[in-house]
């Protein structure tokens, strides 16, 4: 009876405490570790940063867009500057123009 006795008091010593210390260790754990925690949080935190550079890219690349459409409206076309364009993109020259060449070497301006 004795025994018994003893067991229980060392129990209901033990026992609360040990639990106690458990449940703060658990959730110590979770806070720090946790799909919620402070690990969590971080990893939240770059990829919004992230998100953000990406937006501010698209955002920059949009206006980018928005300028060279801009740029083939009528009246911003200048038909001397789109007719040297596009020989200089295709490589060819009218038979009227005059062709210097020119080594590699050579300053142009």
């Amino acid at each position: 009876m004795q025994l018994g006795r003893m067991f229980r008091r060392a129990a209901n010593a033990v026992l609360p405490p040990s639990l106690f210390l458990a449940l703060t260790g658990y959730f110590g754990w979770q806070v720090t570790q946790g799909d919620h925690g402070m690990r969590a949080y971080t990893q939240q935190l770059a990829l919004l940063d992230e998100a953000r550079q990406s937006q501010s890219n698209a955002v920059q690349e949009q206006a980018a867009w928005r300028r060279r459409v801009a740029g083939l409206s009528e009246s911003s076309l200048n038909g001397d500057i789109l007719d040297e364009r596009a020989r200089a993109m295709l490589n060819l020259a009218n038979p009227n123009d005059i062709v210097v060449p020119y080594d590699k070497h050579d300053q142009l301006y």
